[in-house]
């Protein structure tokens, strides 16, 4: 027998390699087709891009990244802290003005990430003797902001209205927050805005929409599904967004009553104790929102791209950027995705715990500058890719 800590032990409950957990850990995932690898890419890459969320197509814009280089060389490469101990950059202020105004909210805030965002606004708003209400859908971000929010939080089914009615009714806590994407990541498809936001109303609720995948392609020139949905500017509802996938740039924003801006700026600690946005980052992305407001049909070519890809995939016309073709079992799906890869097509691969098991899949991203020439190649290599994958007959481009 071994002793530890005086306590008589088996030999074999104890390690001499604290990480030994780790090993299996990869054993099984490898077993079921869930490592995940990095991989490098190049600068310039012939392949088509269905993979990234640069929806507008504008990350190497010209103007984007002029935009990112003038920052740097008024401001310097980096916000060099907290924007409350060394200052906020006249940048940050625009860009949160300029946004604010674009999808009709009455103040912005900047924050490093769309992640930090989340975790920033729900944290500070909800808190002990809260409710938080969450889609079973809602993005890792807005997960994690429930576990560290302190308050009571329950899961409704995914776009379940009446589900989050009852909780809110039944409620004994005198504040509660929904939480909810707009577009949602995985599957693409949208929030019931309007019923949520009704209910939120009649039970003294603010209603937490994320827009990282609406903003830029949804609504009247690409101002998001709250504004698409007639609720810009609605005082109990925070919209929360990402400046990394339309705007093609980095970090995050929460766009919302000057109210609830002065709390987080007091509250949030992903405010609060993180450094601020680069400047390059936001250079980049005020440029890509001026070219999206000189040029509002953007956001319409990115559904109509979209439509495209449906199509060529053999799945229903999306209502975003994002085309969810569902394989199945992770293995599948992951070979799939490499063997498109090999043809000279980039495709996203969602595997669990991003999607439900048995849901692994190809999701496509469109994009608004897609050309004719790149949809023929896509409708090539996705007739042979799905066939094989789906075990059917090839089916002409």
């Amino acid at each position: 027998m071994t002793y530890l800590n005086g306590v008589q032990v088996s030999s074999a409950a104890v390690s001499t390699d604290p990480l030994s957990w780790l090993d299996e850990r990869a054993s099984e995932r490898t077993d079921a087709g869930l490592r995940r690898h990095l991989r490098v890419r190049e600068p310039e890459s012939p392949a088509i891009d269905l993979a990234s969320n640069d929806y507008l197509g504008l990350v190497r814009h010209p103007e984007v990244i002029e935009g990112a280089i003038a920052a740097v060389r008024r401001w310097g490469a980096g916000a060099t802290g907290s924007r409350l101990v060394t200052g906020t950059t006249a940048d940050h202020a625009l860009l949160e003005t300029e946004l604010a105004e674009f999808v009709g909210a009455q103040s912005g805030l900047v924050f490093a990430s769309g992640y930090a965002a989340n975790l920033g606004a729900v944290t500070a708003l909800a808190g002990r003797g809260a409710l938080v209400v969450s889609d079973a859908g809602s993005h890792a971000s807005l997960v994690d902001a429930c576990r560290l929010s302190r308050a009571r939080v329950e899961i409704a089914a995914h776009r379940d209205v009446a589900a989050v009615e009852r909780l809110l009714a039944e409620r004994t806590e005198e504040r509660a927050l929904v939480l909810t994407d707009s577009v949602f990541s995985a599957d693409g498809d949208l929030a019931p805005l309007t019923e949520l936001h009704r209910a939120c109303r009649a039970h003294g609720a603010v209603l937490v929409v994320d827009e990282a995948h609406g903003l830029g392609v949804r609504g009247d020139g690409g101002r998001g599904l709250v504004h698409e949905q007639g609720l810009a500017g609605e005082p109990d509802i925070v919209i929360t967004a990402t400046l990394s996938k339309a705007f093609a740039a980095q970090g995050g924003v929460v766009l919302a009553d000057a109210r609830i801006r002065a709390h987080l700026i007091d509250a949030a600690r992903t405010f609060i104790f993180d450094t601020g946005l680069a400047p390059a980052a936001v250079g980049a992305a005020r440029a890509a929102l001026g070219l999206l407001r000189r040029d509002p049909t953007m956001a319409t070519r990115v559904l109509d791209r979209a439509a495209d890809i449906a199509r060529i995939a053999g799945v229903a016309e999306p209502d975003s950027a994002v085309v969810s073709v569902v394989l199945g079992e992770a293995q599948l799906a992951f070979d799939a995705a490499q063997t498109c890869r090999a043809r000279g097509l980039d495709v996203g691969c969602f595997r669990p715990p991003s999607v439900p098991t048995g849901t692994s899949r190809l999701r496509l991203t469109a994009r608004a500058n897609l050309t004719t020439a790149e949809l023929d190649v896509i409708a090539e290599v996705l007739s042979e890719v799905l066939a094989d994958a789906r075990g059917t007959e090839r089916i002409s481009a």
